[in-house]
């Protein structure tokens, strides 16, 4: 029971802080603020034959070319609708950076490590993959995204 209790204490301290936070359908989702490297505009992208289906493309930020993954395909909701233009959301990850594209950008929260939780076993399992945790927000639910098992396509699946 001890080492449990140390457990769930390193793991909230690992996750609290400061997250950077954005929209995907009706979904919020956070990302620890040290790992955004930029937000942009939806960008030109050029599309790769026989990626992985998450994969939109790529873009060229400033000579160095990104990865940019859909997150709304990695979590198998389905598409935006025709107008609406996805964000660029470049993040640092082990090998480099990589664009999220993500509905809406909204704020940089700071968080109670009190308000922490593991990810519901009840979750969809697309989301569970990549969800680290959850913190319970006055208003909803902030979802801790895992960027380097966002980024790993090939334990989704996907590759």
């Amino acid at each position: 029971m001890t080492s449990d209790t140390a457990a769930l204490k390193s793991e909230r301290t690992e996750t609290s802080g400061q997250f950077s936070t954005f929209f995907v359908a009706d979904l919020f989702f956070g990302v620890d603020v040290l790992r955004v490297q930029e937000v942009l505009r939806f960008q030109q992208m050029t599309h790769v034959p026989k990626a992985p289906e998450v994969i939109e493309g790529l873009i060229n930020l400033r000579g160095q070319i990104v990865t940019a993954i859909d997150l709304r395909r990695r979590l198998r909701l389905p598409p935006r609708a025709g107008n609406q233009m996805p964000t660029n959301m470049v993040v640092r990850t082990d090998d480099g950076a990589v664009s999220l594209l993500v509905d809406e950008i909204g704020d940089v929260l700071d968080v109670d490590a009190a308000t922490y939780e593991r990810p519901p076993e009840n979750l969809d399992p697309a989301a569970r993959d990549i969800i680290r945790g959850i913190y319970k927000l006055k208003e909803r639910l902030l979802l801790v995204l895992d960027t380097e098992r966002t980024v790993n396509l090939a334990a989704a699946g996907d590759a």
